[in-house]
């Protein structure tokens, strides 16, 4: 029924906004950070915790061992698009959703054809130098032996992610915020939702139907029109592809 539920939802609304996180790209096979098989569960063999690495502070401390995690924990370069990803680019292209916002850095949703992407953590495949801003691509930070470096420069080129103790930027806040005001409907997916301040745009909603599609619970169960306990890739690609039979 829950199925049929979110078919007919998608059939009555031409203005959707799709909110996801990590569980967005586990079917990609891109580790999710805190469930049992997550990345903060199995970054073992490192002598600082995953949370501390991917901060700001040891970014600037220890901007080798930073590199190193990052590359080994961060970048799945040979990831592709699941069904989720190529569900919401079809919904985008014939009209009924008009935006993603996401917190993952993977790039995913645009490889699937995405393109109004509000990525509230960044992007692995932007890199910018620190002093001269010149940007450079993920071939270039994975090429790179240790610390990459600005060849017109020679200063640090940091990956355009967010990391522990730095803010997000206000433009994509802003944008997605302006995104899920304006939504008839908000689908949730892939997300614990306990991770601020993303997670806290939930309460910018004001339109029709709250869904939620994750494979455990979140807090926001019981203020959700629809759930549905399951694998988000398998429920929207089933939805997407009725549609499209209807």
């Amino acid at each position: 029924m829950s199925n049929e539920s979110l078919l007919e939802t998608l059939k009555s609304s031409d203005n959707i906004v799709f909110f996801g996180g990590a569980g967005m790209s586990t079917e990609s096979g891109i580790a999710d950070f805190r469930s049992q098989n997550g990345l903060y569960k199995t970054s073992n063999g490192y002598a600082y915790p995953p949370e501390k690495m991917l901060s700001h502070s040891f970014f600037i401390s220890h901007t080798d061992e930073f590199f190193k995690f990052y590359k080994e924990k961060m970048i799945f370069k040979e990831a592709e698009p699941n069904q989720g990803h190529s569900a919401l680019a079809k919904l985008e292209k014939i009209g009924k959703l008009m935006a993603v916002i996401t917190q993952n850095i993977d790039g995913l949703h645009q490889l699937a054809g995405s393109k109004k992407v509000y990525e509230l953590h960044g992007s692995v495949h932007r890199n910018f130098c620190t002093k001269c801003h010149k940007f450079y691509d993920l071939d270039y930070i994975l090429s790179s032996d240790s610390v990459p470096v600005c060849l017109q420069c020679g200063n640090i080129v940091k990956p355009d992610v967010v990391l522990y103790e730095e803010a997000l930027e206000d433009k994509v806040v802003s944008g997605a915020v302006n995104a899920i005001q304006k939504a008839e409907v908000l689908i949730i997916g892939g997300t614990s939702l306990v991770v601020y301040p993303a997670a806290g745009l939930v309460n910018c909603f004001r339109g029709k139907k709250l869904v939620l599609i994750n494979k455990s619970s979140t807090p926001y169960d019981s203020k959700a029109d629809l759930v549905i306990h399951d694998s988000i890739g398998k429920i929207l690609g089933d939805a997407v592809n009725a549609l499209y039979l209807t």
